[in-house]
């Protein structure tokens, strides 16, 4: 009795000031811990699917602004546009740098996938995050080393490529100098094509980083808004595949079909079965006019048009009579020769 009197004895009433500085060091290396990598805490997943789609929009975007620039110098000499493609499409993706991302806008079709660019190595010196999407823009060192990436490095590549193969420096009768620097070309382009395949793996499995060069910036595509849905609606697209798959479809059938075949079909079905009775046994039946070299088309001596009955025979060995639809087995001059038969 005495031993459960001492078990259920109250502690003493300082206990609690002992056991609040015994837990103080591990509460403050717990949330010191937790403050450097809140980040990991809050895992945000961006489209893989909605980063592809604001590529291919803003690439659609940049055709669609050269085609009409290209409309303004339609009336200049021919080919002298042609001369100058490279400067065009700089220019073109200068203006679409210079109107989005230099004023911390996005792009035409990162703008329609709801996405923004985040500034990675600033998010990594933040505090608290709340959704994961917080971050601030890309910084001005950032926007001008993409413009010189993206518009000066594309640029001075598609003139470097133009060039070596307008001097030919990959013929083998090239002075060693150039011949040099055609492989160094071609094994630039190759491991630049290798590491862009590597990188596409590394999109594929982590979502960060579409291409090279927002790896190498750090700069990461999020969304703009966490409660905004796709911008963009696939009503349309499916409308037009549909109506491409049927066109092919009809593109296909329609060189097999015979349309005096399918013609005379139909007319079987006809509830006017007296026509052709009335119609005018002097004309053609396939060009409606009068036939000047007339030919009967044998057994049903029906008159036709020499040429419109030959090419008809021709091109179909079971053609049947347009007015009787009886199969067509000779022809006859129905001239001075009766018996002529071919």
């Amino acid at each position: 009795m005495s031993s459960s009197s001492s078990n259920s004895r109250p502690p003493a009433e300082d206990a609690w000031i002992h056991a609040y500085k015994t837990l103080i060091p591990q509460w403050q290396h717990l949330s010191l811990s937790q403050s450097h990598s809140h980040q990991s805490l809050i895992p945000i997943s961006i489209s893989r699917v909605n980063q592809f789609d604001a590529a291919r929009l803003d690439i659609e975007m940049s055709a669609m602004l050269k085609e009409q620039l290209v409309k303004v110098f339609s009336l200049m000499k021919p080919g002298m546009l042609f001369q100058y493609e490279a400067e065009l499409d700089a220019f073109l993706e200068f203006l679409i740098w210079r109107f989005s991302i230099w004023v911390d806008k996005p792009t035409p079709g990162i703008s329609l996938m709801n996405l923004r660019y985040r500034d990675e190595r600033a998010l990594e010196a933040r505090g608290k995050v709340r959704t994961g999407l917080e971050g601030p823009g890309l910084t001005v060192a950032q926007k001008l080393w993409y413009c010189v990436a993206t518009v000066g490095g594309q640029y001075i590549w598609a003139r470097l490529q133009s060039f070596s193969a307008f001097r030919r420096w990959g013929d083998s009768e090239q002075r060693s100098l150039a011949r040099g620097a055609w492989i160094m070309i071609q094994r630039i382009e190759g491991l630049y094509k290798a590491a862009s395949f590597c990188n596409l793996l590394l999109f594929l499995y982590t979502g960060r980083y579409r291409t090279l060069i927002e790896r190498a910036l750090r700069a990461r595509l999020v969304y703009e808004s966490p409660i905004m849905n796709r911008a963009v609606s696939f009503e349309y697209m499916n409308r037009q595949l549909v109506w491409n798959e049927f066109s092919e479809m009809l593109l296909l059938l329609l060189p097999l079909l015979n349309s005096s075949s399918v013609k005379n079909f139909l007319r079987l079905f006809s509830k006017d079965k007296s026509s052709s009775s009335t119609d005018d046994d002097s004309a053609c039946p396939i060009c409606q006019a009068s036939p000047t070299v007339p030919f009967l088309a044998l057994p049903c001596q029906h008159r036709y048009c020499y040429y419109c009955l030959g090419t008809r025979c021709a091109a179909v060995p079971s053609f049947r009579c347009s007015r009787c639809n009886e199969p067509v087995v000779a022809m006859q001059r129905q001239a001075n020769n009766p018996n002529q038969k071919q």
